[in-house]
């Protein structure tokens, strides 16, 4: 399965395992509370779900790389015990507890939490001396003498032979006591997953052309060569980052993350043309409604790949609008929330009062680790923003309507700069449009537009909730006028013709 069925199969599993009777005991008790074991390439993101499904559920995490330990950390060390059985005394050996049991105590004293999940990657890949300790926690949830406590679900993640020479196999009766969830890499649901996290549009839309790119790992005479989802998004913030500073990313740098000599090439090829379209066709002024016959001429005689890399041009700047817009909508919406307590209690509290109370919700967040970065973010703006309006109110050591007059009219710009951003996003969109209108009509140009348009998370929420006629048009004629399937034939034709281009 991919990784998004795999995600919601572990947090089912999660919530199932947590549930409690009305007595307060887990209807799943302890003993069947399999330990959820997640097979699969690396690079996937099987470390990320995790931090992803503890975080929606609010609870805690503790992550390992298991092949980081020795049987000493994981089981603990020896001491000597003075015992009494029998009326005669004996010295016993004993153990400390486990490094990775004291974890998950330290975690529910730093955060509060008393559940959570254990999470322990590349299981199956322990040394020979260990093997005998993670049988028996995978068996009974112990380290030595130490159990799991209540409530901590246990997941770990491995992966297969082909991938790993260390890998040791599970037997089948260990086998029998997992929930063991087998997860492959999808192009599809990663890009679900890449447009959330800003992945580069040059990293996207090459993908989209080259799909059987994306996750390939091959034995050659000179050794492995590959290329890994997570290689391609780590890529994709240094291409954001080397933006910034004005420097190039080259075949050998692209190498650097992509580990597969002809996929390197080919997407550093890519990007250098995805440049050089971005200034030949001058973009950034076809977003602003610009663009004469020179413009149309030019494009109608490329080819179909250089039109594909001139829509991906525009998404990709729509992209960033779209989110941008998302942000700003959210950080206004929690500032809102502060706004409105401190409006129904102005009576016995001041703004400055609000802006620690934002700070101190930050720090319980980043406390209890239930933030996402997102989230951190936003509560940071927010209370930013309260310190500023407490100072530039006159007055704030007193009380009254006059005081909350003067945050209405603070408030009032920072809702307007959402406006100005959300109206630039819809004249941008719209014009980007008419652009392909102009340049292809109702071609397999548009097809490939609107379909990323419909992609990609922050642009659905843009549109769902600020609404685009000429969206609603073309989206309409996509789902329903029977030339969609020709038209999805000749991408599919044109795509081939590329592939067999560079092998």
């Amino acid at each position: 399965m991919n990784i998004k069925r795999a995600k919601q199969e572990i947090k089912d599993a999660v919530e199932a395992y947590l549930l409690k009777d009305r007595f307060g005991a887990y209807r799943i008790p302890a003993i069947r509370q399999r330990p959820v074991l997640l097979m699969g390439p690396p690079g996937i993101g099987k470390t990320q779900i995790m931090e992803q499904i503890a975080k929606e559920l609010q609870i805690g995490l503790v992550a390992y790389t298991i092949t980081h330990h020795t049987r000493q950390s994981a089981v603990g060390l020896p001491f000597i015990q003075e015992k009494t059985y029998g009326g005669k005394q004996y010295s016993v050996t004993e153990y400390t507890m486990s490094e990775i049991i004291a974890s998950v105590y330290e975690k529910m004293e730093q955060t509060g939490m008393k559940e959570g999940i254990l999470f322990l990657d590349e299981i199956n890949c322990v040394s020979e001396t260990l093997d005998p300790a993670m049988l028996q926690f995978l068996q009974n949830k112990t380290f030595g003498t130490h159990r799991v406590p209540e409530g901590w679900i246990i997941v770990a993640a491995g992966n297969p032979p082909e991938y790993n020479k260390s890998v040791r196999e599970f037997d089948v009766v260990t086998l029998d006591r997992l929930k063991k969830i087998d997860v492959e890499a999808d192009f599809p649901v990663w890009k679900e997953y890449a447009y959330l996290q800003g992945i580069h549009p040059a990293v996207i839309s090459y993908l989209e052309i080259r799909r059987e790119n994306f996750y390939r790992v091959e034995n050659t005479v000179d050794g492995k060569l590959f290329a890994t989802a997570r290689g391609w998004e780590d890529l994709s913030g240094l291409i954001r980052v080397y933006e910034d500073l004005g420097k190039a990313v080259d075949r050998e740098v692209v190498y650097q993350y992509i580990q597969h000599r002809t996929i390197a090439k080919d997407f550093a090829n890519y990007l250098e043309l995805y440049y050089k379209y971005k200034t030949d066709y001058k973009v950034e002024d076809i977003l602003k409604g610009k663009w004469d016959r020179a413009v149309l001429e030019k494009i109608a005689a490329a080819p179909f790949d250089e039109h594909l890399s001139v829509v991906n041009l525009l998404n990709g700047k729509l992209d960033g609008m779209f989110e941008d817009c998302y942000r700003q909508d959210a950080y206004v919406g929690k500032l809102y929330e502060y706004l409105i307590y401190y409006r129904d209690n102005q009576s016995v509290m001041m703004l400055d009062d609000v802006r620690a109370m934002a700070e101190k919700d930050l720090e319980e967040g980043r406390k209890s680790e239930i933030l996402t970065a997102e989230q951190e973010k936003i509560l940071i703006r927010v209370a930013e923003t309260l310190n500023r309006f407490a100072m530039e109110i006159k007055g704030e050591l007193f009380f009254g309507d006059g005081v909350f007059d003067e945050v209405r009219d603070l408030f009032a710009k920072e809702k307007s700069e959402l406006g100005r951003m959300t109206e630039e996003t819809s004249e941008t969109l719209e014009n980007a449009f008419r652009f392909l209108e102009d340049a292809f009509g109702e071609s397999q140009e548009m097809v490939a537009f609107v379909t990323e348009l419909n992609a990609n998370y922050y642009s659905v929420w843009f549109i769902k909730e600020n609404g685009s006629d000429l969206y609603y048009r073309h989206n309409k004629g996509l789902l329903f006028d029977q030339r969609r399937e020709s038209i999805m034939r000749q991408m599919d034709e044109a795509e081939d013709v590329m592939n067999r281009g560079i092998k």
